[in-house]
């Protein structure tokens, strides 16, 4: 069942999404050849709970981290270790859930290690249409329409560049859990989905890959791989549906 946040509600989940958004901006900078992502979830949960955010990811379902980092061929999901140290040019997926007054907010962002003179074209190429999908779809996002057009437009952004799309995993609603109804693919599924209603509160997270959208779990029981072991981009944000269109909940205030 979709939930419709009210007034009240809202508002708390725009205090959450603004605080973690400020998280991300902070952390980012720090990203930087040679360190360790485990150092890099450390300074996000400190950044967190700085911020009055409760890390949601730590602890659910036994997981031990404030964040999913994910670098390269690791879709999301990834584990942060002390072993996993980034490296200049590397493309590396941060991801992360806040919880402020009973109410979660959800983002994830991409971006290359800084300290190669010309990055690799085809990773920068990667991770701007990424970026471009999800902008289209809070452009088409608004009342009255199917979600179906939103998952075609990330879809359509997409595959038009040349990039793969994940079937495996897909966005969802939130509010007071981190997953809700309904999934938000960003595909065609052929299912026009729910109609977009003031008060519905959204993850959208578009998840490419340079080649195949076909993914292995790792051993760790969370890592997410591309089968062809091809790079990976993933941006997120959490948004609330408007009488005027969209709201995105996970900026800065």
């Amino acid at each position: 069942m979709v939930t419709i946040k009210n007034k009240a509600a809202l508002i708390k989940m725009r205090e959450a999404g603004h605080k973690l958004a400020s998280v991300m901006q902070g952390v980012l900078p720090s990203i930087v050849d040679g360190l360790a992502t485990a150092a890099l979830d450390a300074e996000i949960e400190a950044r967190m709970r700085a911020h009055g955010l409760q890390p949601a990811c730590k602890g659910f379902k036994g997981y031990r981290h404030a964040s999913c980092i994910s670098v390269n061929d690791i879709v999301v999901h990834g584990v942060p270790s002390q072993e996993t140290r980034l490296k200049a040019g590397d493309c590396v997926t941060v991801d992360i859930v806040g919880i402020s007054k009973g109410y979660h907010a959800d983002m994830a962002r991409t971006i290359i290690v800084p300290g190669l003179k010309e990055p690799a074209a085809e990773v920068v190429r990667l991770i701007e249409v990424a970026e471009q999908s999800l902008k289209r779809a809070l452009e088409v996002a608004r009342p009255g329409i199917r979600l179906g057009v939103v998952s075609r437009a990330i879809q359509q952004v997409v595959e038009t560049a040349g990039f793969g799309v994940i079937r495996d995993f897909v966005g969802h609603g939130i509010g007071r859990q981190m997953h809700e109804d309904p999934q938000v693919p960003n595909y065609d599924t052929g299912d026009e989905g729910p109609i977009l209603r003031p008060g519905m509160t959204l993850a959208i997270e578009p998840m490419i890959t340079v080649g195949s959208p076909e993914i292995v779990i790792l051993p760790d029981g969370w890592s997410v791989q591309t089968r062809d072991r091809s790079w990976a981009a993933h941006v997120e944000n959490t948004i609330a549906i408007t009488e005027n269109g969209v709201e995105v909940l996970t900026q800065v205030r």
